[in-house]
């Protein structure tokens, strides 16, 4: 256990005495493959403190940053999160318009974080709907990373779980063009789904108390863990991450079975 302590603190760097307490407890070789954020708790957090709710998104920046290379250091395979669903559209316009400004402000100001750190970008979800500068950042991002080896980090923006698998029922209507009658398998609906070749989430994570999925990721998540904290997602830090981590290996995952299969942990 104290070898585990050493090898976390050396990825995480410099940690304080609430992270170190909790890394004694973790399982180094037992973390999720892919973990999964519903960032929730933005506008909350500012109307607490008595500012506008553009205030909790800008300071909502800091938590993604922190959990994005947290997870990079601890060699999370993939980590997925929700910063704009199709529903979303139904704010008002100056709110959206500075979300799709400080997420484009944001790929500018962390790609050196995220090249450091050796990760892969993707982005989920319907890219037509989206302003044309946000589309042209988000497809440099993606470039600009598509030779990384390290983490994939995954975008859910304007997306929709349910406009997930319709899209991808409609990509395997097109391909067939009218021929072929077999039955849709899992597999192969899964592989026309936006999250393709990663594997489905282990940890759905959810800030800010709320008991619901929000259309996120609804295929993926059906054996996921879920964590829900109250903490607001502006105030969602290192040590709530490494807290919902070991909760996850507190539970039993047992996939609709008697025994936990041997392949839970990585």
């Amino acid at each position: 256990m104290a070898h585990s302590l050493e090898l976390s603190a050396a990825a995480l760097g410099p940690v304080t005495a609430e992270e170190a307490h909790i890394l004694e407890k973790l399982d180094w070789e037992r973390l999720p493959r892919h973990i999964a954020v519903i960032m929730d708790g933005n506008g909350r957090w500012a109307q607490k403190r008595h500012l506008p709710r553009v205030a909790g998104h800008r300071a909502g920046t800091q938590s993604a940053r922190t959990t994005i290379e947290t997870c990079a250091r601890l060699k999370v395979e993939a980590l997925t999160l929700y910063a704009f669903s199709v529903e979303n559209w139904r704010r008002p316009k100056a709110e959206i318009e500075f979300l799709m400004q400080l997420l484009r402000e944001y790929l500018r100001k962390e790609m050196p974080l995220i090249q450091r750190n050796n990760i892969r970008m993707r982005f989920l979800g319907r890219p037509d709907d989206l302003p044309d500068g946000v589309r042209k950042d988000t497809r440099e991002a993606m470039e600009a990373t598509a030779g990384n080896t390290g983490m994939v980090l995954s975008i859910a923006l304007n997306y929709g779980g349910r406009a997930e698998i319709v899209d991808a029922m409609n990509a395997i209507l097109a391909e067939r063009n009218g021929h072929g009658s077999s039955a849709i398998t899992e597999e192969q609906l899964s592989q026309h789904l936006y999250t393709a070749n990663l594997p489905d989430p282990d940890l759905l994570i959810r800030t800010s108390g709320e008991m619901r999925v929000s259309n996120f990721l609804l295929w993926q998540i059906a054996y996921a863990e879920i964590f829900v904290t109250e903490t607001l997602w502006p105030d969602f830090n290192r040590a709530r991450l490494l807290e919902a981590l070991l909760d996850f290996q507190g539970r039993e995952r047992r996939y609709g079975g008697i025994d936990a299969p041997k392949s839970a942990a990585r």
